[in-house]
């Protein structure tokens, strides 16, 4: 892996969640800019992976959206019918000013979605550094049966193993079948890689 002084000090470790808000608030201006010149690979794979499971018509929550690069990434493969939250409003105001998603707010940590979704993607969000392991347990509860997950983990994540071991309790119990699992590109210039997951809710 490449050298990190280009992104937020220590990004891919745990910290309390109030950290983790400073981190992303202070990097929203650069952010969009910043993720282009690292090559982000994973919204676009996600999203592909999304599409083999799911229509174009469906509306879909981007959980974490961010500035909504990932918001990008799904109209850019058809997906016309969004929704969008995440928890550091500066990201979302830089979100809604791309009139990316038919409906967008901030939201707080760990607490409930409004409504449950027949698809939800969460792109780079459950991930070390980011949003804790329990999140995932949230997504699933939110989802309709016979619902679709499309997440990914990176390479860091991967290694901490915490993440994987709540999805394969999830999987164990039958609460989701995991349909697909692909590494590829993340951020290519740092040569880091991310698993592309898809699940569906039993």
């Amino acid at each position: 892996m490449t050298d990190d002084t280009s992104t937020p000090a220590n990004l891919w470790t745990p910290r309390p969640v109030e950290e983790t808000i400073d981190v992303y608030r202070d990097w929203a201006g650069a952010y969009d800019s910043d993720l282009e010149t690292f090559d982000y690979r994973t919204p676009d794979r996600l999203t592909a992976a999304l599409a083999r499971h799911v229509a174009a018509e469906t509306t879909v929550l981007d959980f974490g959206c961010g500035t909504g690069i990932s918001g990008a990434a799904l109209l850019r493969a058809g997906f016309a019918h969004l929704h969008g939250t995440d928890v550091v409003a500066e990201m979302v105001e830089i979100a809604r000013d791309k009139n990316l998603y038919d409906d967008l707010w901030v939201g707080a940590p760990g607490a409930a979605l409004p409504r449950n979704y027949d698809a939800i993607v969460a792109v780079g969000v459950v991930s070390l550094g980011a949003a804790p392991p329990e999140t995932l347990s949230l997504l699933i509860r939110h989802l309709t049966p016979g619902g679709i997950l499309a997440m990914s983990f990176n390479d860091p994540t991967i290694e901490n193993g915490t993440y994987d071991a709540v999805l394969d309790a999830h999987v164990a119990a039958g609460d989701v079948a995991l349909l697909s699992r692909e590494h590829g590109p993340h951020l290519a210039a740092k040569d880091m890689g991310s698993d592309v997951i898809v699940l569906r809710r039993g």
